[in-house]
């Protein structure tokens, strides 16, 4: 680790001590993707990780989301988990066309935790949890105008940019219809530029063999050309996450 680092930590430790919390039971890879997300400004990383553990408390106070939180979301058996991708990423599969706008919101913001958490403690085996990212496949094949849920979409984006600082690697975007490009753009100004630009939309033969490259073959899965079979999140075993 560069002395730069060191120093960037050692002071939002200390800035987070003035704001009335501990950073005890934190590593350093959790505080540098707080560092990162807020470009290396430690008082604005100190006052954004208070804020995600205020929030942790709040709305995780078991430390994590059970299933029998979130039962209509996973019964709809819309999110896939694969294995890892070439760089020892999982990767999480997004079923569009299997979502509906959910009449209990709150509910769905549990599941977009209880998602988030369970893929990178997938990744994270032994490793210290600061280190687990993941790639995420949208894929809006064969959607209808019931399919849509801006709302949804936001939620998601919002989450990962707020409480999952530095843990989106990657965003690949199958089969966008045309009807569905305006309520995109809707949805992308709600997105921070740094997670834009993790963000592809995959809309030719070339660049879904990018896809298919970046993140191997072995971890994307048969329908979009490569060799791995779907697993829905809930068959899925993963060690719980706490940090």
């Amino acid at each position: 680790m560069e002395k730069s680092q060191e120093l960037a930590l050692t002071q939002m430790r200390k800035s987070v001590e003035k704001l009335g919390f501990s950073t005890e039971k934190y590593g350093d890879p959790t505080l540098m993707r707080f560092l990162i997300a807020r470009s290396m400004d430690t008082e604005k990383a100190a006052k954004m990780f208070v804020q995600w553990l205020k929030w942790r408390s709040s709305f995780v106070p078991n430390g994590f989301i059970s299933e029998s939180e979130v039962p209509d979301q996973l019964e709809a058996r819309k999110i896939f988990l694969q294995g890892s991708s070439k760089i020892g990423y999982p990767v999480m599969v997004v079923k569009a066309c299997k979502h509906f706008p959910p009449k209990d919101h709150l509910q769905f913001k549990k599941f977009v935790v209880y998602l988030l958490d369970k893929a990178i403690a997938s990744s994270v085996k032994g490793r210290e949890i600061g280190n687990g990212k993941l790639i995420v496949i949208l894929d809006f094949q064969h959607i209808t105008y019931k399919n849509v849920d801006a709302r949804g979409l936001i939620t998601g984006f919002q989450f990962l940019q707020a409480y999952f600082p530095e843990r989106l690697a990657k965003c690949y975007i199958l089969h966008m219809p045309r009807f569905f490009v305006s309520v995109w753009r809707m949805v992308c100004r709600f997105i921070e530029k740094a997670t834009m630009e993790k963000i592809v939309i995959v809309t030719n033969e070339d660049e879904n063999k990018s896809f298919i490259e970046e993140i191997g073959e072995e971890a994307v899965p048969v329908e979009y050309g490569g060799k791995a079979k779907l697993t829905t999140i809930q068959d899925v075993e993963a060690p719980p996450l706490e940090g």
